[in-house]
């Protein structure tokens, strides 16, 4: 029984203009990501793995093609429909947290379903239940300036849950982190996909995270190549060669 798809890319381009300069970003790119799939996205600096997160994550409309969510094209939405689907949909995971600092982790969990109006003791129980699962259970009550780096992209991580989206965005959500703390980041987002269903695409550069994605894709040029069954996709010590064919 196949899986429900949860992203989809049909036929997307997005082409930047300045002047009489035209600069295709995303060239005629297509992609199904499922529930509970890991997908980790790489490239060269400039490749287009920005534009790319910044529309699957409603933040950006595509110059043509659709881009569905769950069964929704958001590619029709106009900019007052675009904030709930951002809000329902879509769980981001940031590089720098962007946790409010005189918030303790469960407020900022919290905080995120408050603008959905779900507050009080059901806000509360959630939020803690989500904590307990990135491993945070018992740090719940501290502020980020007393947590490490990997307990921020923990809570991070509980509050891209908060509102139950089916789709998590993480953008290079290990960068700030040692070798070990960002492969248990990866681990928790691989979790996050395999016990709780979501759906996980992460673009990074961080080549140690590579293993613990279901599909690994290259993004150059503006198109996407599969390599997650090249030599140095999963482990090892080199990247992929992006030349190679």
């Amino acid at each position: 029984m196949s899986k429900r798809i949860v992203l989809e890319f049909d036929h997307v381009t997005k082409v930047y203009t300045t002047g009489e300069l035209s600069v295709h970003a995303l060239n005629d790119i297509s992609l199904a990501v499922e529930e509970q799939e890991v997908v980790v996205v790489m490239g060269p600096s400039g490749a287009g793995k920005t534009t790319f997160l910044t529309i699957a994550g409603a933040l950006m409309s595509p110059t043509s093609g659709r881009v569905i969510i769950s069964g929704t094209d958001i590619s029709v939405l106009n900019e007052g429909q675009l904030p709930a689907v951002r809000q329902k949909m879509i769980g981001f995971v940031f590089q720098s947290f962007n946790l409010f600092e005189s918030l303790t982790a469960l407020q900022n969990v919290e905080l995120v379903m408050a603008t959905r109006g779900i507050t009080g003791e059901g806000a509360r129980e959630r939020a803690l239940a989500l904590l307990s699962a990135v491993g945070m259970e018992g740090r719940q009550h501290n502020v980020p300036k007393k947590l490490s780096g990997g307990e921020k992209q923990r809570v991070a991580i509980a509050r891209a849950l908060a509102n139950n989206p089916d789709l998590v965005l993480a953008d290079e959500p290990t960068a700030n982190l040692d070798s070990k703390r960002g492969r248990e980041i990866m681990e928790v987002l691989r979790m996050v996909a395999k016990e709780l269903g979501k759906t996980v695409v992460a673009v990074t550069h961080d080549l140690r995270v590579r293993e613990l994605a279901d599909r690994v894709l290259w993004l150059e040029d503006g198109s996407f190549r599969d390599i997650s069954d090249e030599p140095g996709a999963r482990g090892g010590d080199h990247p992929p060669d992006p030349m190679a064919q």
